[in-house]
């Protein structure tokens, strides 16, 4: 499936910052045999007095934007074309839940992709005893990891609210979880928590998700939003999977990958710091246009 996807972001200041350095991990990532990126562009205005592009450790790709003069606004536009591959089940042992402990105990491989790195807990993913106890409760003896990666993607699904209204980019997941209510990002970071509680790597995956008009209806430009999921590993034999807890489904052809990361923190579409006073406000719109099928 290949697509067309245009981000505009914009921020205006209510007074003129002085300096301002930011972090943008906006851009689609090459991932061999699940993604290809094609034509991209990024236009940042005003034009940035510094601006290069570079991958982080866990191979996402970064612009570092700095502006050293007084500005009253940022405008990011990202056009980029984006192909998402259909992959082939493997054909693959399932690992069972309970000897995954021992999997990982052999694991030597500390590259950018490998479990050791989302075990552990994060800011935003911590190991909670309420969600480790719900994840525990939809475990059973003989479950395969990926059986309890998707059983738990269904619980969360179905205990949670989805709600704009309920939080916000900083509600921790234990606040989310206790209210059952939050958007993508909260659904995933409860995921995560919930996984790496019962033993199972998380990782947090930001990108881009296509949404589908109701029957007999255009598509709205300008409905599509920047989306959250979850990665999970099952196992040697089959590694990564992914997992929409937002809309209880494996992530498939519609989702287009933007980064990896242990949580938002490390995926955070714009980071960093301005010098100024007075209050900002800020804007985002996605559009995902399908190409061909």
């Amino acid at each position: 499936m290949r697509y067309d996807v245009t981000l505009r972001i914009g921020y205006d200041y209510t007074s003129p910052t002085d300096r301002a350095r930011n972090l943008l991990r906006v851009l689609p990532r090459d991932i061999p045999g699940v993604q290809v990126i094609g034509d991209w562009s990024l236009t940042l205005g005003p034009h940035p007095s510094e601006q290069r592009h570079f991958t982080d450790f866990f191979g996402n790709v970064v612009t570092s934007a700095v502006w050293h003069g007084r500005i009253d606004e940022v405008r990011i536009t990202l056009n980029v074309q984006a192909e998402r591959l259909s992959v082939t089940p493997l054909l693959a042992l399932a690992t069972p839940l309970s000897r995954l402990s021992q999997e990982l105990a052999v694991v030597r491989d500390i590259s950018a992709d490998s479990p050791l790195h989302f075990t552990a807990a994060s800011r935003r993913a911590p190991l909670d005893r309420t969600m480790t106890a719900f994840a525990r409760d939809r475990l059973a003896p003989g479950m395969s990891v990926l059986d309890a990666v998707r059983a738990i993607g269904t619980a969360i699904y179905e205990e949670m609210t989805y709600s704009s209204d309920a939080t916000h980019v900083d509600t921790e997941a234990a606040e989310a979880f206790a209210k059952r209510a939050g958007v993508c990002q909260d659904f995933s970071h409860i995921m995560i928590a919930c996984l790496r509680g019962v033993g199972i790597p998380a990782a947090y995956v930001s990108g881009f998700l296509r949404t589908l008009p109701p029957p007999g209806k255009e598509k709205l430009v300008g409905v599509d939003a920047m989306h959250a999921w979850v990665r999970a590993w099952v196992g040697p034999e089959t590694g990564w999977i992914e997992f929409d807890p937002t809309n209880n489904q494996t992530a498939g052809t519609d989702y287009i990958t933007i980064g990896y990361g242990r949580d938002y923190d490390d995926v955070a579409p714009v980071r960093g710091a301005m010098r100024g006073a007075g209050k900002q406000t800020s804007e985002q719109s996605v559009d995902v246009v399908v190409l061909d099928g």
